[in-house]
């Protein structure tokens, strides 16, 4: 199996990956928070500095971006070929209100004319590789079936597929009908995305679907670093190598944000996630959220460490 980590918006950006390469190098590909390019530019600062070879040395790192123009898609994939990468990947998948009105993300599903006009245009252009993460439609699932046709036109690296729709946002469970339906009908290698937060949602995925050879892990990662070594090799917790990813990501978001607050919101985000892996931390996750200086913060952290051991969310220790 393949493991993929999923882009996540101001969470998975550079200095993330580079302390779960650093620490856990459990990743095939490491796939990087949208870009959203226009007219007058590729990137911004913070986008740029996100996709710099020197930020991405020893991962196979895949920028994605996010738009609904094949000429702003072009010219910013071939500004990141001329940088060095090999593939980038179209963000179709992105529920959020603010990007769907904008008939980008898993709004463009919605504009399947549209949608394969600039497919057209961009599998035409550009020659490296190209892979797509989808949803499979924004209101009904019976739209992926027309989707999977328009995809089944172009040779892509790989499908992408986080069975939910756009509507659906993070709720109710991935549509495992539709993927199933989608291992079938695609002529594009296919990834799984999708509410794989342990070991066990693994198991129960692969007994399903064996001839899955790539999955790619969002949430459940945010939770615990070593989720795919936890599946692959039956690594146990080890608080110790946690801390140590804890610890480099703060000091490294120290070199590059100013103030506590900065450096503080960025932890803190991380923190709602990585809380599960303590049991009956309440009161520490408390003490995490209410900090105001970077003291406190290390303070209620030194104690969360110092007072629980690290579990596996579920309870599952092997």
């Amino acid at each position: 199996m393949r493991f993929y980590l999923a882009p996540m918006e101001g969470i998975t950006g550079y200095i993330y990956r580079n302390a779960l390469y650093s620490c856990y190098n459990n990743i095939d590909k490491y796939f990087t928070p949208f870009i959203m390019p226009n007219r007058n530019r590729c990137f911004n600062s913070r986008e740029l500095k996100d996709v710099l070879p020197e930020n991405n040395r020893g991962m196979y790192t895949v920028p994605q971006i996010l738009s609904n123009n094949a000429e702003d898609f072009v010219k910013t994939a071939l500004e990141l070929q001329s940088m060095g990468y090999e593939e980038v990947n179209l963000n179709l998948g992105c529920p959020s209100r603010t990007v769907v009105t904008k008939m980008r993300g898993a709004g463009f599903l919605g504009e399947q004319k549209l949608l394969e006009k600039f497919l057209d245009e961009i599998f035409d252009t550009l020659d490296l590789k190209l892979s797509v993460k989808t949803r499979i439609g924004m209101e009904d699932a019976e739209e992926f079936y027309e989707l999977i046709e328009i995809y089944n036109k172009y040779p892509m690296e790989e499908l992408i597929i986080h069975p939910r729709l756009q509507t659906d946002y993070y709720k109710n469970k991935p549509n495992l009908d539709v993927f199933a339906d989608a291992l079938s009908l695609s002529r594009n290698r296919v990834c799984y995305n999708g509410d794989i937060f342990t070991k066990k949602d693994y198991e129960a995925f692969t007994a399903r679907f064996p001839q899955v050879e790539t999955v790619m892990l969002g949430r459940g990662m945010l939770t615990d670093p070593d989720l795919a070594g936890h599946i692959t090799k039956g690594t146990l917790p080890d608080k110790e190598k946690f801390r140590e990813f804890h610890d480099i990501l703060c000091a490294e978001y120290e070199k590059v944000m100013s103030g506590d607050r900065n450096v503080l919101f960025k932890m803190k985000e991380l923190w709602f996630y990585m809380i599960h892996m303590f049991p009956d931390s309440a009161k520490y996750a408390k003490k995490i959220k209410k900090a105001q200086h970077l003291n406190e913060y290390r303070a209620a952290v030194d104690a969360l460490f110092c007072d629980r051991e690290l579990r596996m969310p579920g309870g599952n220790e092997g």
